[in-house]
Formats: C-alpha cells, sequence, structure tokens
C-alpha cells in the first residue's frame, strides 16, 4: 500500500492536526506502508526522512500562523511520480480538484474531517446562522468527490450523515488516539487548599478558552478557593485576561516540549476542555492520559471522550460549569485519577492506525470503538 496524505491550511497554530498526522503517518510505516507526505511552507522543497519522503509546496501565509496551497494543481506531479493506491486529505475544501483527478485516475479518495463548518464559522463569527446555506453546498461537494469521508465523532458524522447517504458517499467514524507513553499521570503535589484547574489550547474564539476563564471565574466569584492554569497562545488572549481581571487565572502562553506540558495537566485536579463545537478533543486525551479528570460540555465531539469514570459535563456556560467542576472535586482523588486514566488508554493510536489502514484499503472496519 501506498498513502499520500495531503496536509493543508496548517502551521504553527495548528498543533492537534500536526499531532494526527505525525501518529497516522508513523503508524503507516511501521505497518510497511509506503507514505508521503505534502505540506504548505515558504519555498517548494523536498526532505526524506524516517518516514517518508515530504513534499513542501510553495504557499502564502494567510493569517493566524497559517500557510495554505492556492495552486493545487502543482501536486499533480507529485503524486503521478510516487503513484499512490490511496490519497488522505485532512483539509476538505481547498484541494479538491485535486480529488477530481485522483478519482479519474483510479486512485482511492480518503477524507479526514477535522471540523464542523457550521458550528466553526458560528463561533468564530458570533453568529448561529452564518454562512449555513453556503456551508451545505460545500459539504454536498464534499460527499460528491471522496470515495469515503472519515469523522472522528458521532457529533462530526450529522453534519453529513444525510448529505452523504444521498450521495452514496460511506462514513467511518474512526476516533484519534492519544500518546499514552508521553502523556502519563506524575507524582501528586501535596495539597494546599487550592481546586487547581489547566486549560490547554489555542486562544482563539472557535476553541471556546474564554468559556473556561469564566467558569474559573464564577467558582472565584462562589467562594471556592480556585487557581487556573491557561496554556495556549492564539489572537484573543488580551480578552480572556479581561474576563480573568482579578480572579487567580494565569496566563502563561506556549509551553515547549510534552514533557513539561504533562507535568503541568498532571499537577491539575481538573482540565477545562469546554468547547461544544469540538468535533474530537485531542486536549481531553492527554488530559485524561495524565490522569487529569476532564469537564466539558453536554455537547459535541469531547463529550463522546468523557464517560462518568473520568469526568463530568454540563450546558455550556459558566454556571452550569462550575458545577461540573465541583462534582468531580468531590470525588476521592485516586478513584477519579484511575478513572481517567482507564478511559484515555481505551484511545491508543495503535487502534486509530488499524482503523484508518482498512479504510484506505477498502476493507471493512471492524476494530471496535470505545463507548
Amino acid at each position: 500500500m501506498r498513502i499520500a496524505q495531503l496536509a493543508n491550511f496548517v502551521g504553527a497554530a495548528s498543533g492537534g492536526m500536526k499531532t494526527a498526522l505525525a501518529e497516522l503517518g508513523k503508524g503507516y510505516v511501521d505497518a510497511g506502508v509506503e507514505r508521503l507526505l505534502v505540506v504548505p511552507g515558504p519555498a517548494d522543497a523536498v526532505e526524506e526522512t524516517p518516514l517518508g519522503p515530504v513534499v513542501t509546496v510553495r504557499a502564502p501565509r494567510v493569517g493566524g500562523g497559517y500557510r495554505l496551497i492556492v495552486e493545487p494543481w502543482r501536486l499533480v506531479d507529485t503524486l503521478e511520480r510516487f503513484a499512490p493506491t490511496s490519497i488522505e486529505w485532512n483539509d476538505k475544501l481547498t484541494l479538491l480538484p485535486v480529488a477530481w483527478w485522483a478519482r479519474r485516475a483510479g486512485v482511492r479518495t480518503v477524507c479526514l474531517s477535522h471540523e464542523r463548518l457550521t458550528d466553526m464559522f458560528a463561533m468564530r463569527s458570533g453568529k448561529p446562522t452564518t454562512s449555513k446555506v453556503s456551508i451545505g453546498v460545500v459539504n454536498r461537494l464534499v460527499v460528491r468527490s471522496f470515495d469515503v469521508l472519515v469523522v472522528t465523532s458521532r457529533y462530526a458524522q450529522a453534519e453529513f450523515q444525510a448529505l452523504a447517504d444521498a450521495a452514496g458517499c460511506p462514513i467511518e467514524r474512526v476516533p484519534l488516539g492519544v500518546d499514552l507513553a508521553t502523556f502519563r499521570p506524575g507524582p501528586q503535589r501535596e495539597p494546599d487548599g487550592a481546586l487547581r484547574l489547566v486549560h490547554v489550547g489555542r486562544l482563539s474564539r472557535e476553541k471556546s478558552p474564554h468559556l473556561a476563564v469564566a467558569t474559573a471565574v464564577e467558582l472565584h466569584r462562589r467562594g471556592v478557593p480556585v487557581r487556573m492554569d491557561v496554556y495556549g497562545e492564539g489572537p484573543h488572549r488580551h480578552e480572556l485576561e479581561e474576563i480573568a481581571g482579578t480572579a487567580p487565572v494565569t496566563l502563561h502562553g506556549f509551553v515547549g516540549g510534552r514533557e513539561e506540558l504533562r507535568q503541568r495537566i498532571a499537577a491539575a485536579d481538573v482540565s477545562l476542555s469546554v468547547c461544544p463545537g469540538e468535533t474530537f478533543g485531542l486536549a481531553v486525551l492527554e488530559a485524561l492520559a495524565c490522569g487529569t479528570p476532564v469537564v466539558t460540555a453536554d455537547r459535541g465531539g469531547a463529550r463522546e471522550l468523557v464517560d462518568a469514570r473520568s469526568g463530568a459535563w454540563g450546558a455550556p456556560d459558566p454556571a452550569s460549569l462550575a458545577d461540573a467542576v465541583l462534582r468531580v472535586a468531590e470525588r476521592p482523588v485516586p478513584s477519579r485519577r484511575a478513572g481517567a486514566r482507564a478511559r484515555a488508554e481505551e484511545f491508543p493510536w495503535s487502534r486509530t492506525v488499524e482503523r484508518m489502514l482498512a479504510v484506505h484499503a477498502g476493507e471493512p472496519v471492524e476494530v471496535p470503538i470505545p463507548a
């Protein structure tokens, strides 16, 4: 099998997508697959790596630390030379002409959908009905352009199911995984009387960091001894500082090194990943793997990762989420930490890779999905 992974609209901000690309690529190569990765960059380049060749296509910056390949036809020569048996897209919109070429060439096309466009645009714009009609047109085009659509959650699947059924495009649900060796529990800190909260993620509106900070502020307003640490960068940091006010919320910025981040997550009592429009939530699994229970919104893909033993959920408002945090805090520390780690262990990357290899081969996907 020869798999080409096409990644567009990636950059310094797209940590989750980079993680998925790297873990899937490693899994493919370990399984004996020949793998090619195509990414946007400042100049055309080819690099040979242990995980196969990486082709960089010259692409302009489009804001927010991202680059975007705007000349998709430039990929065709690269793909013809590699002669893939299957191509995997990590962006639904910008490289559709390559999907049309692949169909004519008899190459299997797999689209791995990372976001639910209706909710992503609504959260960015603050208008729930923004672009629903145009997004519906785009989604119809997507399901008619690929051989199979892969989603990471039931929540993500719901946006496409009716359109995919009408177009005869199969949908496969493949949850992502977590690096259980890197993200692991650590020694517990001595109690200091404060409830330690953590939030990890890009500080942009579609990730709902505002809601996470507002939840900590609500707990502080109630007189709960609380401390919140926020790790990540993004365009809305100043807004979060205004929301925090005098509450004990510290914005640390980007943390370099996964081991350092692991230690900080593992030291927290509860992780807040409260975005109601998240289609999956790698940060959720990383926190659970560290033995830190998660509070999330009661809808969205992240909710599907959190069960009763590993955290709690509430309506996406500060009061409801604060109540959920307190429910978790009432549980004995050993049981809530063990429950978090046990839930994460149901999502190894090996299971994700096994399911994706079956998708690329056009075979039945028989690897069970955690409930």
